[in-house]
């Protein structure tokens, strides 16, 4: 792959991949005898719920939410929708919410609310990334793998317009070359 626009590495694989084992193993221990649904937002969350879900040593299942911001003209410009949904019932169900990134906390509470309307035993949070230095929301973390530099970070997931998600590792985005203005 061409580095162009790639920085330096923030979190190599060998250090996510032993992070997500770790989280994995705990929530193993965590939800133990109990009905757990991981829930994910694509596509940024796709590498590490994969990651994350192999490393969980239970039964489980898996859905999927998305989120894209409204272009229709009777909605608020840059207002935040659902563009897919679960298909899996989650009510009474202890639910795992795995995200990639937490900064301002807005995006996560609008999450959040949509899920818990669903009425499911539990609901707690594991992110892969942690910025509180965007937080505008408190938000209770359950599971944690990483606080990272405020920064623009691509790979893992991660992208820029929609390019550097398959990079095996986090790492800075250099903007102001060529293809990143």
């Amino acid at each position: 792959m061409t580095t162009s626009g790639i920085g330096k590495i923030i979190f190599t694989a060998e250090q996510i991949q032993k992070r997500v084992a770790e989280i994995g193993e705990q929530i193993t221990r965590d939800y133990k005898g109990r009905d757990l649904v991981v829930v994910s937002v694509l596509k940024g969350s796709l590498y590490f719920m994969a990651d994350l879900t192999r490393s969980i040593d239970l039964p489980l299942e898996v859905d999927f939410l998305s989120i894209g911001v409204s272009a229709e003209p009777n909605h608020k410009a840059g207002a935040v929708r659902f563009t897919k949904d679960l298909d899996v019932i989650i009510e009474e169900r202890d639910v795992l919410l795995a995200e990639d990134v937490i900064g301002t906390g807005l995006t996560l509470g609008y999450i959040c609310q949509h899920l818990e309307a669903s009425r499911p035993a539990s609901l707690k949070i594991c992110t892969l990334l942690d910025n509180p230095a965007r937080r505008l929301l408190p938000i209770n973390i359950d599971y944690r793998c990483f606080e990272m530099p405020d920064t623009f970070l691509i790979g893992y997931g991660l992208d820029y317009h929609e390019k550097y998600r398959n990079l095996p590792y986090i790492a800075e985005l250099i903007k102001n070359r060529p293809g990143n203005p």
